[in-house]
């Protein structure tokens, strides 16, 4: 089942009430908060009235918050091969 995969990148301050109540409604609070939902007609259009202010994508399955927060953290930058205390047995 595909969903929409809808970031915001830019705030509704300023913005009229109905296009606030939109950015409500589909659950934007904050930018660059990204929520998923299902590809539908009242989705779409709820996406149109709002184009401007988000970034979306069609994705095949929607991701936890666990899972993004995973895909998000970067590789440590260094691997242990050996602990000190087991290095320092072999001499």
């Amino acid at each position: 089942m595909p969903y929409f995969r809808i970031t915001l990148m830019r705030s509704g301050i300023g913005m009229p009430l109905k296009t606030q109540g939109v950015l409500k409604a589909l659950g934007l609070r904050k930018r660059m908060t990204t929520v998923y939902h299902p590809v539908s007609q009242s989705v779409a259009g709820q996406i149109m009235r709002i184009k401007e202010l988000v970034d979306v994508k069609e994705v095949d399955h929607a991701m936890t918050k666990t899972e993004m927060r995973e895909s998000r953290r970067p590789d440590p930058g260094y691997y242990v091969e050996k602990k000190a205390g087991e290095a320092m047995r072999g001499y």
